[in-house]
């Protein structure tokens, strides 16, 4: 029983859902005041220094609240209910890019897209596979070296279509590269 006197739900992962769908909504209201009164004050500031912090802190209460977002959105997805379409890859990793320039640029930090002849099509949920994409650049401007651009990729193999991003940052030694492939393809 709850603390309302409401049954538990039979299946876990229902609970499981319910927990995260709370949490992501309790992070939105406060990260959104945050962000709000970032843009207030940066409005007032004569400061470039404050300013430049104010626009970080502008930025990051943004991808605080993507995530959220994302967070929510993944929640709600459950196997084999979304639906898959041809997608242009080049073109969501322009797009990704394109939104996260200026959070880069506020840390001194370049994403690009490598340029290709001929962009591949690829069969997939196109708003997922763009919060996948988002997720890698957020990380890469976390966790990647300072000092080198982050870059998508995007490499056409015989039978798939391989989306990359490469930040330069630290790397699994080889052991664990071995491992994570045998538990991703199985060989």
């Amino acid at each position: 029983m709850t603390r309302r006197g409401q049954p538990l739900a039979e299946n876990p992962s229902h609970d499981g859902f319910f927990g995260i769908m709370t949490a992501a909504h309790e992070l939105k209201a406060p990260t959104a005041l945050m962000r709000q009164l970032a843009l207030e004050l940066r409005a007032q500031c004569v400061d470039a220094h404050e300013r430049r912090l104010l626009d970080q802190m502008i930025l990051t209460s943004e991808r605080s609240l993507r995530l959220t977002s994302n967070l929510t959105k993944t929640a709600r997805l459950e196997h084999g209910l979304f639906e898959l379409e041809p997608v242009n890859a080049q073109q969501i990793c322009e797009e990704v890019a394109h939104e996260l320039t200026p959070l880069y640029a506020a840390n001194d930090r370049q994403i690009v897209v490598k340029t290709r002849r001929t962009s591949p099509l690829v069969v997939a949920n196109r708003e997922l596979l763009r919060r996948v994409l988002m997720s890698f650049g957020d990380n890469a401007l976390h966790y990647g070296a300072s000092d080198a651009p982050v870059i998508f990729n995007i490499d056409r193999l015989a039978d798939r279509v391989n989306i990359g991003l490469r930040d330069k940052g630290p790397i699994l030694p080889h052991r664990a590269q071995r491992a994570k492939q045998t538990v991703l393809t199985g060989r």
